[in-house]
């Protein structure tokens, strides 16, 4: 049994990150942006889109144009999305990961840490760029003398970019990483792997030097441009493939076709089950307009339904905290 995690961004926004229409909000404010992309920013939302799609309209300005005027309105928006990283991290540091600590800081159960959870999967691979587990807890072994499990965990692929004599565990986390050559991408054993399917806020591309992440439209265009991601997303579909695989959505708004069809693949291939937590519960799914009088059958819910096992529409801050019996519900996941 092969146990595997993915995250959107509805897992950090437990923790307080932001979603998509809160990126735009905030954006919006952002110094980086004159009069002229906030304009756009209005005109991607009004069109049914949001950031990203402001995003995508200046990458292929970018790429039509190539002069410097293109060049500036892109590099200042991609500026202003790392400013806003950069400000959600600046709150992470500060946040307390574990609900039961907040709950019962004296004598939490650890057998409901959020850490503990984590620590199960034999592999996590995320969308979001955030820093959230880098964090609170790529630098922690929580359990592992108990266990054995895991005797650190490895963000495959990536190095650091500046190598200090210091030896501090977080700084260590959320240093800047740049990937190693392509000859050498593995996955280490003994290290719980950490899988980052769109890159980094504190990853940079090796030759251009600018942070190396994948936003905007065209994703699995600009993921084959980097050979890191691109290898990525064949460990996604490798781990998917393994005989009795389970995977795990948290947040996850299945609104990225290529992430949709590695699950949908995986699916006709062999023998994956799911388990969702989002708060529209199994239903985030389903893509269907829901106000039409008649609704049209959907091939991608009607693949995926009779392998989903369970899901759950309650935050994680409850699951972990005194929600003992979402948490049972939640554990079965795990169950042969």
């Amino acid at each position: 049994m092969t146990f595997i995690l993915l995250t959107g961004a509805g897992f950090s926004r437990n923790w307080g990150g932001w979603l998509a229409n809160e990126t735009f909000e905030f954006l919006l404010g952002s110094p980086e942006l004159d009069a002229d992309l906030r304009s756009l920013l209005w005109k991607s939302k009004e069109a049914g889109g949001g950031f990203e799609d402001a995003l995508t309209e200046l990458q292929e300005e970018h790429d039509r144009r190539r002069d410097d005027l293109s060049k500036k309105r892109l590099n200042d928006l991609q500026a202003a999305i790392v400013g806003m990283f950069n400000l959600m991290d600046q709150s992470f540091v500060a946040t307390t990961f574990e609900p039961q600590q907040e709950m019962n800081p004296i004598t939490p159960r650890q057998q409901n840490y959020v850490r503990t959870f984590l620590f199960r999967f034999d592999a996590i691979f995320t969308l979001n760029q955030d820093l959230l587990l880098e964090r609170q807890y790529l630098n922690e072994n929580i359990n592992s003398q108990q266990t054995g499990r895991w005797n650190g965990h490895q963000v495959p692929g990536m190095k650091r970019l500046h190598v200090s004599s210091m030896t501090d565990p977080v700084r260590d986390c959320v240093a800047l990483l740049a990937p190693v050559d392509s000859a050498n991408f593995e996955v280490r054993p003994g290290a719980q792997p950490y899988f980052k399917l769109h890159g980094s806020n504190n990853w940079v591309n090796g030759t251009s030097g600018g942070r190396l992440f994948i936003m905007g439209g065209n994703k699995a265009v600009a993921i084959d441009r980097y050979p890191i991601l691109s290898w990525y997303h064949r460990q996604f579909r490798e781990y998917l493939s393994r005989p009795g695989a389970r995977l795990m959505i948290i947040g996850y708004s299945f609104s990225d076709q290529h992430i949709n069809g590695a699950i949908s693949d995986a699916v006709d291939r062999g023998t994956l089950r799911l388990f969702i937590i989002d708060p529209l519960g199994v239903d985030v799914i389903d893509k269907r307009n829901l106000r039409l009088p008649i609704r049209v059958p959907d091939a991608y819910v009607e693949k995926l339904a009779p392998r989903i096992v369970g899901a759950s529409r309650r935050p994680l801050s409850s699951t972990f905290g005194s929600d003992n019996v979402e948490h049972g519900k939640l554990m079965r996941f795990f169950e042969v």
